[in-house]
């Protein structure tokens, strides 16, 4: 579930931050998950030129689909997006995701059939837990 809206995806989506250091750290991640491009028949493994641009990078790996988001949009990269995110505790590991607001703005530009679909659930979602904390 996704800030609490009853939606499951099939993939999960990472901003990642576009600097050398952790562009390696994640190029260390993707090789132990056997990450390789979506829909090729050559397989390819992701490089670190992959992960400097402002694409999406749909891979294929042994955890399921992984789709690296380099930039929605300018200033909509990894720190442009930071101080729209809340921290979430995942076991003993905290997790940056962006707030509810903000993946409402952001599925609503993508405007793609499944993000159509979930809007008016996380827009649901917000209304009610706005409405709870007496917003």
């Amino acid at each position: 579930m996704r800030h609490g809206a009853p939606i499951v995806t099939n993939d999960l989506d990472i901003v990642h931050r576009r600097d050398p250091e952790n562009i390696a750290r994640l190029l260390g991640v993707l090789d132990a998950i056997d990450a390789v491009k979506r829909a090729d028949s050559h397989r390819l493994r992701p490089t670190a030129s992959w992960f400097l641009g402002r694409g999406h990078i749909l891979l294929d790996t042994s955890a399921g689909p992984l789709d690296l988001l380099c930039e929605f949009e300018p200033g909509q990269d990894y720190d442009g997006l930071t101080s729209r995110s809340v921290v979430v505790r995942q076991g003993d590991r905290e997790i940056r995701i962006v707030d509810l607001p903000t993946l409402i703005e952001l599925k609503t530009k993508a405007g793609r059939p499944k993000d159509r679909l979930a809007v008016p659930i996380l827009v649901a979602t917000l209304e009610e837990q706005t409405r709870r904390r007496g917003g």
